[in-house]
């Protein structure tokens, strides 16, 4: 399957070519358009079209214009996609616990990195062996940093906390690999930090545009993802020394605080000298009110005692059962004649109350309901009749009004598109939609006319009365 087809061209010819599927994988340049190139292949025909293809097996940029060129113009299309902004960059932990290097492990790289941090601070390096150089360099240093991402974040074999992609100086075809798309990519979906160290300090990359930090060299690199362990012990002194006089310090200040407060603060005797004076006083006249008081209540009881002798209580209980008593009489007295009157009132009401009397002025009633009942119905049938009558007339009388007899009659009804009748010719400009009504249906239509040829009204006549036509009398509303 052919997966490229393209054309080679230089000032004088041009020739067809085709890359197959197998041979497009390894292509070190994937073929762009204007890009200087040197393609090796074989010749061969095209029996479909009768004229010679080339059938490309390698192609490689021709000359350091060519590949410059083309990494200008993918630095232009990973800057457009936001890849080198600041913002998305993450910060290199301080002090990581394990880092992951991303370099050859038989180049002098790896054993400067590893001195390195053996000098500074000893730490767990996990190294991903890749080629840095070559066709197969970008595909396995993107697996590399997306095989570090993949790891777990716990286990023995957890992810490192930072990466270091590392790489010894070249000319740019050397460090053409670190500038591919998938290498770029790879490095700007990474969860965890990259640091870049590929070449020289003059050396640049895509790689280092896209990494969190750009070491300069692969040693500065591993001096960056790890501090120098007497640095940190002179640091750690440091704080220490500033924490111990901080907090004298602080110590001190609450201390000059607590004594000038204390000195404004009044003496104890004096703070509860005058509660003391007011409790003293206090007590004494609580002695004194409560003698007192029992004088007092002990004098109450004692008149209050005199006057509750028994034959006195006595006395008004006889004089109160007396008044029960009298009371008791009264109440019977009184509702006997209650009871008395009550019959006798109800004994002539039922003298007066008659059941023939009755029966005979219940059938009368009865009767004259009977009759008023029957004038009542002829009365609202009467009535009926009359607005029924009324209403028949008024009927054919919107009958005879209404447009539909006239449609009826062979009229038509025309309408503009929001249901406005037409009245006059005036109101149909050409070009309007229209609703046309017949007695048995509607129609859509659209009014017909140049402009200059459609009639008009002008000196207070119908435009088109001139003719046999117009002479007769103008046809009259149907409203």
């Amino acid at each position: 399957m052919v997966v490229h087809r393209l054309d080679v061209k230089d000032d004088r010819a041009v020739l067809s070519g085709v890359v197959w599927k197998g041979v497009a994988g390894r292509l070190r340049v994937q073929p762009e358009q204007g890009l200087e190139v040197v393609a090796t292949g074989r010749l061969t025909t095209f029996p479909g079209q009768s004229k010679y293809q080339i059938v490309i097996d390698a192609i490689e940029p021709a000359g350091v214009g060519a590949l410059m060129a083309l990494l200008e113009e993918r630095k232009k299309k990973l800057q457009a996609e936001g890849l080198f902004d600041e913002a998305r960059k993450q910060p290199v932990p301080s002090l990581p616990g394990r880092v992951g290097i991303i370099t050859s492990p038989t180049g002098a790289v790896i054993r400067d990195m590893l001195h390195g941090f053996n000098e500074r601070f000893p730490t767990h390096v996990v190294v991903w062996p890749v080629r840095v150089q070559g066709e197969a360099s970008a595909g396995e240093v993107a697996a590399a940093v997306r095989g570090f991402n993949a790891m777990p974040r716990d286990g023995a074999m957890r992810r490192p906390d930072v990466l270091i992609v590392a790489r010894g100086g070249g000319s740019l075809e050397d460090l053409w690999g670190f500038n591919d798309e998938i290498v770029a990519r790879a490095v700007a979906e990474s969860e965890i930090p990259v640091i870049s160290a590929v070449g020289h300090e003059t050396d640049w990359t895509l790689i280092d545009l896209v990494a969190d930090a750009r070491a300069p060299t692969p040693t500065k690199a591993a001096e960056w993802a790890v501090p120098r362990h007497s640095d940190l012990i002179e640091r750690i002194g440091d704080l220490d020394h500033r924490l111990r006089l901080s907090l004298r310090r602080r110590i001190e200040a609450a201390n000059a605080r607590l004594l000038t407060a204390a000195r404004g603060l009044p003496r104890l005797t004096e703070l509860v000298g005058l509660p003391r004076q007011r409790f003293d006083t206090a007590s004494a006249r609580l002695q004194r009110g409560l003698l007192s008081t029992v004088q007092t209540h002990g004098t109450r009881f004692a008149r209050t005692d005199a006057r509750l002798q028994p034959e006195a209580l006595r006395q008004r209980m006889r004089g109160a059962r007396d008044h029960v008593h009298q009371f008791e009489g009264r109440s019977a007295r009184a509702m006997l004649g209650t009871v008395r009157t009550a019959r006798q009132t109800l004994s002539g009401l039922s003298r007066g109350l008659q059941f023939d009397l009755l029966r005979v002025r219940l059938i009368g009633e009865g009767e004259r309901l009977t009759a008023v009942r029957a004038r009542a119905g002829r009365a609202m049938g009467s009535v009926m009749r009359a607005h029924r009558q009324r209403l028949d007339a008024q009927d054919k009388l919107l009958q005879s009004l209404s447009y539909h007899g006239v449609l009826a009659r062979g009229f038509a009804l025309v309408r503009s598109g929001d249901g406005t009748p037409l009245r006059s010719v005036e109101a149909a400009d050409p070009g309007l939609p229209v609703t046309i009504e017949w007695a048995d249906g509607t129609a859509a239509a659209t009014i017909d006319g140049d402009g200059d040829g459609w009639p008009r009204r002008a000196k207070g006549k119908r435009a088109g009365s001139g003719g046999e036509a117009g002479g007769k009398a103008n046809q009259g509303s149907l409203f």
